[in-house]
């Protein structure tokens, strides 16, 4: 059963979260975790690719738009497509993606918006109201 993690982050700003996502990013890839990242359109994604190219200039994170040639160990999402691993999931559109339950792990980051928190409050319901196993950390 997948496990589920959540994030809760102090700030405000989608900026935030995206940047808690890439150092999480990096440090589950250097531990040798493949991650799928879940986005909600193709300009957010091809946004969270140039991120992850630019966010901390030392660190190299192999990845790419999922279907974009070779498998690569970080792939980024904004269709219905999962690739073809199930390590790690990182959510960061605003609902569940329909494909979650194939993953060994799922992490969702909240950060303390009002619309963001209620799109993760219902996120939240929806995975205990399905026993999945929930572990929140507020950070």
């Amino acid at each position: 059963m997948t496990q589920v993690d959540f994030y809760i982050l102090p700030e405000t700003t989608s900026d935030a979260r995206w940047l808690f996502a890439c150092r999480l990013i990096d440090k589950v890839q250097r531990m040798g975790m493949r991650v799928l990242v879940a986005m909600d359109s193709e300009a957010d994604a091809r946004a969270f690719d140039e991120l992850l190219w630019t966010f901390k200039p030392e660190s190299f994170i192999p990845h790419q738009l999922l279907n974009g040639g070779k498998p690569a160990p970080v792939e980024i999402t904004f269709t219905q497509e999962a690739g073809d691993h199930q390590s790690l999931l990182l959510n960061l559109s605003k609902a569940t993606p329909p494909y979650f339950s194939r993953f060994e792990r799922l992490s969702e980051v909240v950060i303390q918006e009002q619309e963001s928190l209620q799109a993760s409050r219902e996120r939240f319901s929806f995975y205990k109201s399905r026993g999945y196993p929930i572990e929140t950390r507020k950070l």
